[in-house]
């Protein structure tokens, strides 16, 4: 029988027991088995888990300390994971059925993801204050930059770590302290990430986590008076939720939530690009990513041929155990997600949607999987072309006109990417002009770079991580007038 891990939360370089001794269950998505126990922490876990930030943050060297030495840990950090990128790949594997292809190359030294800590290491010190031209005479006005202090970050279940590091590396460039809060249904990576960073040799109290579910310890977490700042990942309806909690204290927040994002496939594309485009920017992750492709716009003049060619490539697709090295697509990430996504795809069929390609065929005793599923000829406005089903499900839709594809892509409340496939890049740029979204790929789909900015319109959040912007998002300005001929006006003197 398969030992059970046990993990307890982490708050200034050690781990603790939560006082309530409460422990709740996380299952492996590949059997549908309990592998591991994490602590359930209530408020008092996460009073001191933000007390030891704060006291990081205003007491230790932390917040003292020159960004050019906050450069130097930031590297350190890098370092340290890329040489446990397979064991924290095989710990995220086992706890949300990511495939080890889809995380270990990302962690290992000079990838784009571990890349990011180097990033942002250089950054750290480049953030230059500047000198304000004010109208006013005799006085010397300047802007700085600083971190917010403590900030809570919240992370999703489906990409743990490659998440954290997004969020994690330029908030901590920034001068911040963390308290995360991974996901109720993928908290080991996060946790063992933090075991593998104590050879790191962080100041106590700059990284800190408590693990547990949202009302219990999120929203302490978000609503705790000595939280400046909070970074969501998640979904739209989990982002309004922090929100409201944020707002009771107006604390500023930085969301990247869901998506229903369009792949718009013109009649001039090279097919076979446009179809393994489209099928990777969704299969390979199950469809559990916030960004994947699930509305397919096709130009009427192909829409047969190109249906016809993605399901012959998308049934070829391996569903199976992630820890096969022959596997493709692995589990839906856990069980509740799992019935969530079965339930959405009955409905659809139920709503009289044409089923070209059944993923339930993948469905098996043990383990949530579920492989490929294709509807054709949705309309625009129906549930399924509306609503987020994060899973391997996508819908065809048909379009005539170039202004009318452009006005169904854009109608849905989501905004966080799309997809353009033509040979005409003049077109496809202008395009991508009037589409509303964050990230617009042409002749190509699921790409990210440490130097570029992601995050949505609309309802797909707001605020920036990666690139710049995503560092300047967890820092705040301050304006200072200095008087260089001091002079001061008797306010109640007699005229």
């Amino acid at each position: 029988m398969e030992e059970v891990r046990k993990y307890q939360y982490f708050v200034n370089n050690e781990w603790h027991e939560p006082v309530s001794g409460k422990f709740f269950e996380s299952e492996n998505p590949a059997n549908g088995k309990v592998w591991a126990r994490l602590a359930d922490c209530g408020s008092e876990e996460v009073n001191k888990a933000v007390t030891a930030a704060k006291h990081a943050f205003y007491q230790g060297p932390w917040g003292k300390m020159m960004p050019s030495e906050r450069g130097r840990f930031l590297r350190t950090i890098g370092d340290v994971i890329s040489k446990n990128a397979e064991r924290l790949g095989r710990v995220e594997t086992q706890d949300n059925g990511k495939l080890p292809r889809q995380i270990t190359p990302s962690l290992k030294k000079n990838a784009w993801s571990v890349d990011s800590w180097s990033y942002y290491a250089g950054m750290c010190d480049k953030f230059e204050g500047r000198l304000i031209p004010a109208e006013v005479p005799n006085l010397h006005n300047y802007l700085k930059w600083e971190p917010f202090g403590v900030v809570a970050q919240i992370l999703p279940w489906n990409s743990p770590i490659g998440t954290l590091i997004w969020k994690l590396a330029p908030c901590l460039a920034a001068g911040n302290t963390v308290v995360l809060k991974p996901s109720e249904h993928a908290s080991c990576s996060t946790l063992e990430l933090m075991d593998i960073l104590l050879e790191a040799d962080l100041p106590a109290g700059v990284l800190n986590v408590v693990t547990g579910f949202g009302p219990t310890t999120g929203e302490p977490l978000i609503d705790h008076e000595d939280v400046r700042m909070v970074s969501f990942t998640g979904g739209t309806m989990g982002g309004r939720a922090a929100a409201t909690v944020a707002a009771r204290q107006v604390k500023p927040v930085i969301m990247e939530l869901g998506g229903k994002s369009p792949q718009i496939v013109f009649p001039d594309c090279d097919l076979e690009l446009a179809v393994n485009g489209v099928a990777g920017g969704i299969f390979p992750a199950g469809g559990q990513s916030c960004i994947s492709g699930s509305r397919l716009l096709i130009h009427k003049s192909i829409i047969k041929d190109f249906t016809e060619c993605l399901v012959a490539t998308v049934k070829k697709a391996r569903v199976g155990n992630p820890a096969d090295p022959d596997t493709q697509i692995g589990p839906m990430a856990n069980q509740l997600h799992y019935e969530n996504v079965l339930k959405k795809i009955s409905d659809a069929e139920q709503e009289g949607h044409n089923l070209v390609l059944d993923g339930r065929s993948a469905c098996r005793e043990e383990g949530y999987y579920i492989g490929p599923t294709i509807f054709s000829d949705v309309s625009n406005r129906s549930d399924l072309a509306q609503n987020e089903v994060f899973g391997p499900v996508v819908s065809t839709e048909s379009w005539d006109e170039e202004e009318q594809v452009i006005k169904m892509a854009n109608d849905t409340i989501y905004g966080l990417a799309a997809g353009i496939w033509s040979n005409n890049v003049t077109k496809a740029m202008k395009v991508a002009d009037e589409i509303e979204a964050g990230t617009v790929y042409i002749n190509n789909y699921f790409n990210a770079a440490a130097q570029s900015p992601v995050g949505g319109f609309k309802q797909s959040g707001y605020g920036r991580e990666n690139g710049w912007e995503g560092m300047r998002c967890f820092m705040q300005t301050k304006s200072v007038w200095l008087a260089t001929d001091p002079f001061q006006e008797d306010p109640f003197s007699s005229y």
